[in-house]
């Protein structure tokens, strides 16, 4: 590859703050607001123009509720569910056979909500910023260098918090990463998009009243008889009369998420192969073959599955939804057997439920295990390798593929968002890098604050 030679610059600080997120998605808002509650300078940034992330592509948010229907995260999280309710952009959290717990939230009120509450804590939000580099000095993070219409800056900070979702702070910081399974394959993607016009009362009755004709995976058909808002999972036997008939489908089963308004559902069918979510020649080629394949997708929902007849093509989401990346190397790698055997561990910062759920990186189908209860998230898999005064929350902290796949969902990636901001200012306010802590006053915090522990 021909390289070019980027001359050495000196480059304006635009700020100096306690903590630095960057990231607004479902872990960065939380870290921000847990960062800021006691007055310490926060800053935000984020490179879209709106906060959210996944909350705003049309996704329910899985894992609030735990495999035995109890409540498992709250604290932030909830709070910041309770502030969409009250704007009726949010459901309850509802049991789902399969994917334990549902909460439909709207996306563009999330949007809202994300910047309403920020200003209220005080956090600076800069949107429209990349992130481009590090600031090191020996093995510690000082900062990060920005890159916007205005240029490269760089802000620093006491303690960085990586929300990227691709662990690229830490990447470019010298964390030790991975990425994918062994063969180095990723999970992958998924554009969402909505259909208005859906009868989706008359679909729930089909699958309630036929289940010979419209089966499902793992749910009860009678399930569906008893909820108006829920996920449709399955119809596999629709789908391969579908690709007999000559549709071009990338998967095997039908995925329906009813969304907050009459006759609106939101679609998790497209599927691309093979996308690098690190590489932008690689995601554009995804999301120009995930839009090739919503045609196919929707014929056959028109023509195959009931309460589509008259659907319209209403929107697609913004941007591709990422299953997975990097990982980073931390003082505690999650496992499979963590997963599944339901792991306590002495530092859990955050409890989870969510099961296995692997997409396979080849062909077009799907695995899932349960634990049949819940599990710790210790606070060593946010705690980087080789890296001071850094921490990471989300879906790339420190596992295994396997375990990614179970931690990965939204409510688990909230409930990291609020242990990473806590400690985070826990080291600000002693002076410390976030590795030196005391866990167990963090603990003591969070469930003060309201985050749900295991006793």
């Amino acid at each position: 590859m021909q390289e070019i030679v980027e001359q050495g610059r000196s480059l304006p600080v635009r700020s100096e703050v306690d903590v630095l997120v960057v990231g607004g998605g479902p872990s960065g808002i939380i870290a921000a607001l847990a960062a800021a509650e006691d007055g310490l300078r926060v800053t935000l940034i984020e490179s879209r123009s709106f906060l959210g992330g996944n909350m705003t592509i049309g996704l329910p948010i899985l894992g609030f509720l735990g495999q035995k229907g109890n409540q498992i995260i709250e604290g932030l999280p909830q709070k910041f569910i309770d502030r969409l309710k009250e704007l009726n952009a949010a459901s309850e959290h509802r049991p789902c056979p399969l994917h334990m717990g549902i909460t439909l939230v709207e996306p563009e009120a999330v949007k809202a909500v994300a910047f309403e509450m920020l200003a209220e804590s005080g956090v600076d939000v800069m949107l429209y910023t990349s992130f481009a580099d590090v600031v090191m000095a020996a093995n510690k993070i000082q900062g990060v260098i920005i890159e916007s219409k205005k240029g490269r800056e760089a802000i620093l900070a006491k303690v960085v918090i990586d929300c990227s979702g691709d662990a690229d702070v830490a990447y470019r910081a010298g964390v030790p990463c991975e990425k994918g399974n062994e063969q180095g394959g990723m999970q992958p993607p998924t554009l969402m998009f909505s259909l208005g016009n859906v009868d989706t009362d008359k679909l729930r009755f089909c699958i309630a009243e036929e289940p010979r004709t419209y089966l499902t995976d793992f749910i009860p058909n009678e399930y569906f008889g008893q909820n108006h808002q829920y996920i449709v999972v399955g119809l596999r036997s629709l789908v391969q009369k579908a690709k007999a008939d000559g549709l071009n489908l990338p998967t095997d089963r039908t995925i329906v998420i009813t969304g907050l308004e009459k006759g609106e559902v939101w679609i998790n069918m497209t599927r691309v192969n093979g996308v690098d979510g690190t590489d932008p020649v690689s995601l554009t080629k995804g999301e120009l073959e995930a839009r090739r394949q919503i045609r196919d997708i929707f014929k056959y929902l028109k023509g195959y599955v009931p309460g589509f007849e008259n659907a319209f093509l209403s929107r697609t989401a913004p941007f591709l939804g990422i299953r997975e990346t990097r990982r980073i190397i931390g003082k505690y790698i999650m496992n499979r057997e963590d997963i599944l055997s339901c792991a306590r561990f002495e530092d859990a910062v955050a409890v989870a439920s969510y099961p296995l759920d692997i997409h396979h990186p080849v062909g077009g189908d799907c695995t899932l295990e349960w634990s049949g209860d819940c599990y710790d998230i210790p606070y060593r898999s946010l705690v980087p390798e080789k890296v001071e005064n850094l921490l990471v929350a989300g879906r790339t902290i420190s596992t295994t593929h396997e375990a990614m796949s179970a931690i990965r969902v939204m409510a688990p990636c909230m409930a990291m968002g609020e242990a990473a901001g806590r400690a985070a200012k826990m080291a600000v306010r002693n002076g410390m890098a976030p590795s030196a802590i005391d866990v167990q006053e963090l603990r003591k915090e969070l469930v003060e604050k309201g985050a749900y522990l295991r006793p």
